[in-house]
């Protein structure tokens, strides 16, 4: 597997893992019978099999009957899925099992076992009336953070990008004197208070940037990218003002044309080459790609789900673009399915790639609300007019899903 399609699939893995993390949180039971186990890597089975055994005992002290058969019942699964695994795997072992209520009210028993994406690094047992799913949470938390700092005469802003997730951590507007061109000794002392101002700017702007990017004594991003007008930005980094712990971390410095939330778009543009593994970039660069194919009318793409299907049973599609949070639906062998989760789990099938994008971008929005957040681009051209036909699904028999 080359590196490109591993990074597909890790960002694939990533989706998954947080639409399980959030079924996982929503779910609640009656008493403590949801069991939530997480063993690292280096644990060895044995290990578990006496913590579940002692728990069971533990258990059989528990005065209410009824939570004392469903606690003991839920461990009871735990130790029977426990016996299919003759050793930990690699990336270490996730366990969850025990009776949810369902939204109707009804008791709905639930086991759910995996190796997680990438290697965990905490231990857990829990028996509790929900399940414990911080330790998933920090595995998404894998994408560098780049902090952002624009500066223009007006205003000051600064933020972060994360994956595909830019925050704004503070901003505030300043109203610096403006050049004056009066003769006598009234052209010096515009000129000192000017002077003044912009010192007490540069000096307000350097300590809030120690507030926001200093935590602990360590700076808490990965790179910081200085963006504005004029000589603001390059002042702010030749200043003895600014923390030095900062300045070793600038990575970039940018003109920008506007400031506010407009200059930080600007500026995560601008600094496309240095962080171009950041998610929001290739997310951005990848659905341009898509509206430049339609733009040409090059057939070499599709979009809504008949026609992207039609397209995977062609085998054609090089690669799928999906808004993570598309709540378009698919019938397959007469059972209903998120389009979403359907092809997480059987793109492979079509030898395609998947990326799923959000709509935290101007373009992300845009293939959004435009094209249903779902489409493709195509290796070759295609004829998509077959898909006219409102029963096509019937004519091409889908791979059941692996659900």
């Amino acid at each position: 597997m080359s590196d490109s399609k591993s990074d597909y699939d890790a960002h694939v893995e990533v989706w998954k893992m947080k639409k399980l993390i959030k079924r996982l949180s929503e779910a609640r039971g009656n008493g403590t019978s949801m069991i939530s186990l997480i063993c690292q890597p280096d644990t060895q089975v044995s290990q578990i099999s006496r913590l579940l055994t002692e728990e069971y005992g533990t258990a059989t002290n528990i005065k209410s009957r009824v939570n004392r058969l469903s606690v003991l019942e839920a461990i009871t699964s735990a130790q029977h899925r426990m016996k299919l695994y003759n050793k930990i795997p690699p990336n270490g072992l996730v366990l969850y099992c025990g009776t949810i209520l369902t939204q109707e009210g009804k008791e709905k028993k639930v086991t759910i076992d995996f190796e997680p994406y990438r290697p965990i690094n905490t231990s857990l047992y829990m028996c509790d009336n929900r399940f414990h799913v911080n330790p998933l949470m920090d595995l998404l938390d894998d994408s560098d953070v780049f902090g952002f700092i624009v500066m223009t005469g007006d205003s000051c802003l600064y933020a972060t990008l994360q994956g595909n997730t830019h925050n704004v951590l503070y901003q505030f507007d300043v109203d610096l004197p403006k050049k004056h061109n009066k003769g006598g000794q009234s052209s010096v002392r515009f000129a000192r208070l000017r002077e003044e101002a912009r010192h007490n700017y540069l000096r307000k702007v350097a300590e809030i940037a120690t507030q926001q990017f200093i935590i602990n004594d360590k700076c808490s991003v990965k790179g910081i990218i200085l963006a504005g007008l004029a000589d603001f930005k390059t002042e702010l980094y030749n200043s003895a003002l600014f923390d030095q712990r900062l300045k070793s971390k600038v990575i970039k410095i940018v003109d920008v044309s506007y400031g506010g939330q407009s200059g930080f778009n600007q500026a995560i543009q601008l600094s496309a080459e240095i962080i171009a593994n950041n998610r929001l970039v290739q997310e951005k660069a990848l659905i341009q790609s898509f509206f430049t194919e339609i733009s040409l009318d090059s057939g070499k793409y599709c979009f809504g789900v008949k026609d992207t299907l039609y397209a995977l049973e062609q085998g054609a599609v090089e690669t799928l673009i999906v808004h993570d949070s598309s709540q378009e639906k698919i019938e397959v062998k007469e059972e209903q399915f998120l389009f979403t989760e359907w092809i997480a789990e059987n793109y492979q099938k079509y030898g395609a790639k998947l990326e799923f994008v959000t709509d935290c971008s101007s373009e992300g929005s845009q293939f959004c609300k435009g094209f249903m957040g779902i489409g493709g681009l195509l290796r070759w051209k295609l004829d998509l007019d077959v898909t006219v036909d409102e029963d096509y699904e019937d004519t091409y028999d889908l791979d059941d899903t692996d659900d």
